[in-house]
Order: C-alpha cells, then structure tokens, then sequence
C-alpha cells in the first residue's frame, strides 16, 4: 500500500458531500483506484462491501435487476451475500469496475438519495460509448481522475520525502540546488523514467533489491492487459486503435513527436482515427496534446485537433512499449537511461514524463507550432503551453523540454518576441542544474511537479 494523493480527496468528499453524492474514481487500468479505496474503507468506515464487477456472482446481479426499487430487500441480500453488516452513515459501498455492469452505475441516483450508505464506484473506459449508450448518467456522481504515481508519490515510495520539499523552496528562490542533492534528485527522475507510476511496477522493484527486470516484467504485463481491452472494444474502430497504440512509441521518437496518420496508413486523414485517439485517451492509457494556434488565456478555445501528439500515460510503459525485451534483460538500456549515457530516444522519454508530471498536476496539454512558408518548414516549436491560472488578467506559460545538456532556444525565443504581452514566464526543462538566464527560468526535470 503505497502513500497516494488522492487519499486526501477521498477524505474531502466524505467530509463535504455528507451522502449526497457517490465518488466515481476514473482511471486506466491498474493504477491502484481498487486498493487505495478498500483502505480508505477500511480505515474511515465502520464496515464497507466491495463489489467487484470483474467477479460479481449472479446473486448480486439478480438483486440490482429484482429489487432496485426495494432497496430493504436489496441491502438484505447484500449483506447476507458478503457477511457484512451495514450501519446507517458509516458504512460504504464500492462498486469496483463499475463499466462492466453500467446498470449499477445507472442505480446510483436511487441509492444516493435513499441516503443510508455512501457510495465509491472505480472504473476503466468509464465514458467508452459501448459502456454509456444503455444508461442515464446520473447527475448524484462526482467525478475525479486518478493517475499513475506521480513524481513526488514515487519519491514517498523510495523514502525521500525530505528532498521534496528542499526541491521546492529552491524553485521558489529561483536557486541551483547543492551539486550533492541535485544528482541525488536527478537519480530519482532518472528511475521514474525507466519505472514509472504503476504501482504493482514500483512494489516489485522495490520488493526485489530495486530490479529493473522485475519491473519491466510487470509492466510487459500491463501493456498485455491494454492490448486485450483494444481486442474487446467495438470492430469498427478496433484496429485503427490498435495501430495508433502500437505507433506511440515511434511518433514520440520523431523530432516533432507528433502524430503522423500516413506512417500507419498512407491514404487515411487524420479525421478518420478521431475515435482512435477518442478511445486512448478517455481510457487514459495515453495524455493528449492539441495544437493551439493562437495561444491565449482559455486555450482549448483555440485548439486544432488534426495536429496532436500522443504520450503514453505512464513514461515506465513507454521504455516497456518501445524497447524489446532482449535490450531490457541485457540491463544495457537501463544503465544507459540511468547514467545519462543513452545515445537515442531519451528526448521522447523526456517529452514524455513532463508530459506525465503536467496531466497528474492537473494541468491539459498543448503545443504550438509555426510554419515558414519561405523557408518551407516550422521556424517555431514549442512542446507544451500552460495557463497560469489568472482569473482577471491570466497568462500563458511556454515550456521547452531539452534532455541533453546542450541545446539551442531559438523557438522559444521567437516564440517570446512573438507574444510577449500573453507572457507570465518561460521555462527550460534540461538535466541540468537551475538557471535563469535572459529571463527564461531553466530548471531540471525534478522540478516540474513545481509548475
């Protein structure tokens, strides 16, 4: 059981919904929603039934068919099928992979307002339309999004917690951090690179002397599990998916990083794989980046979805997903990943963590580019674009991502000169120490989780 976020925000909705809305926890598959939940049940309830839709025997599903409308005679058999007694305000429910049987999710307003129990439901692919098209979503819901460990959660697990808050009062003095902590925070970016956020991937390298191998074994497995889910989703969109999945890894090497439909097939439009990208990103196996051609405060207003990127939602699957097993077991890709010394693909690791680091901060994804017509090529790239949050007068925040030490900012400075006025800050992500230089605040990957 490792330490997570969210916790606190199940603790939040508890304290203010007071029974009057059920928690739906969405996220990809095996990021942990099932066992954090269970715990806060255990810890904040004085008993809890979790229903598992996975397993769920035909008793249960004959109770939400016979007696929705007679809820005594539903929670009797409830309790009679767990062994469970439930108790007025202190006890939960959890309806665990809720997609898999939507009519309960569908009951929910039913419970709610009956007002004896609260309500957690967990699900995967929560809005895939195949899960959705049966059922009234009930209004009784509120929503959140879970991801996979973030940076700092991954540096709980490690125990280096200290470090978390060091790492942050330096970005907040805009100072360099000692040279003994900055290479002590690099080695723990360095591992969530190659080990990501999969909680089961993060307990077998730790249960194992911190064994890569065991790891990628782990996340070999995940990434099995997300092929099987494409293989079950509707015909018409299946294999467009699947194609777009397997070509993740080879997109993001690109120096645009940008999706490119004509290297899957040459005579499709990038209009036909919409419910390809659809279905990857509302399961969140993968993060979504759109185009913002005139960025401003409200980007989305000025989004252009036929130029996307895709990144995976967990950097760890990616070095899984785009490197072969034989590269792995030999242990050479890891020592390369670990001490700086990998001549390929690092910059799509990268990309892909800041990328990872943002969404889990809650922030969505944007990039802007520019094309020179005389020079017939973009003369502008900038990887991501965040708002700065203002509510009267707001500003957009450019991001680079560089992953060797020496780089040019050409872009970026174009980019300054172009819309200063839209302008709070800029900043450099490089594997570098921190620097401010030409007022472009230069910071090492560890400090993201800081934006």
């Amino acid at each position: 059981m490792f330490e997570r976020k969210i916790y606190d925000r199940l603790l939040e909705w508890k304290r203010t919904s007071n029974g009057s809305k059920a928690l739906l926890i969405e996220g990809a598959r095996r990021i942990g929603k099932s066992t954090i939940v269970e715990e806060f049940a255990k810890r904040e309830y004085r008993s809890y039934i979790l229903i598992d839709f996975n397993r769920v025997n035909d008793v249960v599903i004959e109770a939400f068919r016979h007696f929705g409308a007679k809820l005594d005679d539903f929670f009797m058999v409830l309790k009679a099928e767990y062994n469970v007694e439930l108790y007025k305000r202190e006890s939960l429910i959890i309806f665990d992979e809720v997609q898999k049987y939507p009519h309960a999710r569908e009951m929910v307003k039913y419970f709610v307002a009956d007002g004896r129990y609260d309500y957690i439901e967990t699900g995967s692919l929560i809005s895939i339309k195949e899960n959705v098209k049966d059922i009234t979503i009930p209004s009784e819901e509120r929503i959140i999004k879970m991801y996979p460990m973030d940076f700092e959660e991954f540096c709980w697990a490690l125990g280096n917690r200290q470090i978390l808050d060091v790492i942050r009062d330096y970005f907040n003095r805009r100072e360099a951090l000692p040279r003994g902590l900055h290479n002590t925070a690099m080695l723990l970016f360095r591992q969530y690179l190659m080990i990501g956020g999969m909680p089961k991937s993060v307990d077998m390298y730790l249960s194992n002397g911190k064994d890569f191998e065991k790891a990628d074994i782990e996340k070999r497995d995940i990434l099995a599990l997300y092929r099987e889910d494409i293989r079950k989703i509707d015909r018409k969109y299946q294999a467009k998916v699947q194609a777009t999945f397997d070509h993740i890894p080879a997109f993001l090497s690109k120096h645009e990083k940008r999706v490119v439909i004509s290297k899957i097939d040459p005579s499709a439009k990038i209009e036909s794989y919409e419910d390809s990208f659809f279905w990857l990103s509302d399961s969140m196996i993968c993060n979504e980046c759109f185009n913002c051609n005139d960025p401003n405060v409200g980007l989305s207003i000025n989004e252009e979805r036929t130029f996307v990127k895709c990144y995976m939602g967990d950097t760890g699957l990616l070095v899984s997903h785009a490197f072969d097993e034989d590269e792995i077991m030999s242990g050479n890709l890891y020592r390369g990943i670990l001490f700086d010394k990998l001549s390929i693909n690092e910059g799509m690791l990268y990309e892909n963590a800041i990328a990872q680091m943002l969404v889990s901060n809650g922030h969505r994804l944007f990039f802007y580019t520019r094309y020179n017509q005389e020079k017939h090529r973009n003369d502008i790239e900038i990887d991501f674009i965040l708002s700065d949050g203002g509510k009267v007068k707001g500003k957009i925040i450019p991001i680079e991502v560089k992953s060797a030490s020496k780089y040019s900012i050409t872009s970026l400075q174009r980019f300054n000169e172009k819309y200063r006025n839209r302008i709070s800050s800029s900043y450099v992500i490089h594997p570098r120490n921190l620097i401010v230089k030409d007022g472009v605040v230069c910071i090492p990957p560890y400090m993201t989780f800081c934006l």
